[in-house]
């Protein structure tokens, strides 16, 4: 079997030669948008995306993270969250998304998948905006305005659903967002479900209607409890899934309707 054969056997019931090796079976694109939102290089500070957002990657950091002092945090009340909340153009040439295709077509996909990159996600996009502790309280305070917030933002990610399967015409997407610590998720259970549930189930189920036949979604933590969501959401491969989620137990009891892609902690590898 080649990647690709190997990894459908792994999702899809069949009987697989080996164990997936690491993204062997999944290429990674990209997209106009990408070129567009403007993020820092490491050691670079101060550097504004599409969204407003200011991002810094300072040296001896593993990644960049939003800078949110308060004369730089784009949401500075929840109250009023769209007199702030200002999503950016997707109006790009067709000669964009034409080189973007051209790139797309070049990969091989008897052999491995080609999964346009979308990041942040809808909860990652919120608390980039806002502070995630003032996010994580406005759930409870202010909950018809998260809500509407989360309309907002499915809005802009469908549309740019709709672009990526209209030019691209992908046969799978790699979508972030991070949904909890080394040790919890972010919310409970039933608080996710209200909030979020329903907004990816509109994103992932417009991909699959649209030609994906993969939905790959990244969220390098503790996610163990909200499983049942992800299988509910389309999800079709939890990436990035740590060792402290009891793996093997997982495997087990939902490993028919979902594919595990991790174990390895990366924060201690990378």
């Amino acid at each position: 079997m080649n990647a690709k054969e190997n990894l459908d056997a792994v999702i899809f019931g069949g009987t697989p030669e080996r164990f997936a090796n690491n993204y062997e079976a999944m290429q990674l694109t990209f997209h106009p948008f990408m070129m567009h939102n403007p993020s820092p290089k490491y050691g670079e500070e101060n550097v504004v995306d599409a969204w407003g957002v200011t991002n810094s990657w300072p040296e001896g950091t593993p990644g960049m993270f939003p800078v949110h002092t308060p004369d730089k945090v784009v949401i500075k009340d929840f109250e009023e969250w769209d007199k702030y909340l200002k999503a950016p153009s997707l109006d790009f040439a067709q000669e964009e998304w034409d080189t973007f295709k051209a790139q797309y077509d070049a990969i091989d996909r008897t052999q491995t998948y080609a999964a346009p990159f979308v990041a942040p996600g809808i909860f990652e996009r919120m608390h980039h905006c806002g502070k995630i502790d003032e996010v994580l309280m406005a759930f409870y305070e202010y909950e018809d305005e998260c809500h509407d917030m989360i309309k907002y933002i499915t809005e802009w990610e469908l549309k740019l659903a709709e672009l990526i399967c209209k030019n691209i015409q992908p046969d799978s997407i790699f979508h972030h967002d991070d949904w909890g610590s080394m040790t919890s998720t972010f919310m409970s259970v039933d608080m996710f479900n209200d909030f979020f549930l329903d907004a990816y189930k509109e994103v992932y189920g417009y991909y699959k209607d649209h030609g994906c036949k993969l939905i790959i979604h990244h969220s390098d933590s503790y996610g163990a409890t909200l499983v049942p969501s992800m299988i509910e959401m389309g999800i079709n491969v939890w990436q990035g899934c740590m060792s402290v989620n009891d793996l093997p137990k997982l495997i087990k009891e939902y490993g028919k309707d979902i594919t595990f892609m991790g174990g390895i902690d990366n924060g201690k590898v990378d």
